[in-house]
């Protein structure tokens, strides 16, 4: 796929020797001001809602205790209970898994 041109523009005046340019002069100027920002997070997919529960202490703490990510492995335990629990529901019903 072809780059855009203005964004090749100053391919030709670089020098490969230099690994640090400077970014001041015009055609790097141009350059970053028509660079698009992209601040944050990427969106998700499944967009997630802020919710406030109440859990007991000894949860959190196992939880925690096992460092970063403590709050997707909750929401991953969550949806495992909710799954189990659709399953035993569909069963009941006598509803057979595809």
């Amino acid at each position: 796929m072809p780059a855009k041109k203005s964004s090749m523009a100053h391919v030709s005046k670089l020098d490969p020797a230099d690994d640090a340019p400077d970014l001041s002069q015009p055609e790097w100027r141009e350059e970053l001001a028509a660079a698009p920002v992209k601040r944050g997070r990427p969106l998700a997919a499944a967009k997630k809602v802020s919710t406030t529960i109440r859990l007991d202490a000894d949860v959190i703490e196992g939880f925690r205790k096992e460092g970063p990510g403590w709050q997707s492995r909750i929401n991953r335990a969550l949806k495992e209970w909710l799954a189990r629990r659709r399953k035993g529901a569909k069963a009941a019903l006598g509803v057979r898994a595809p």
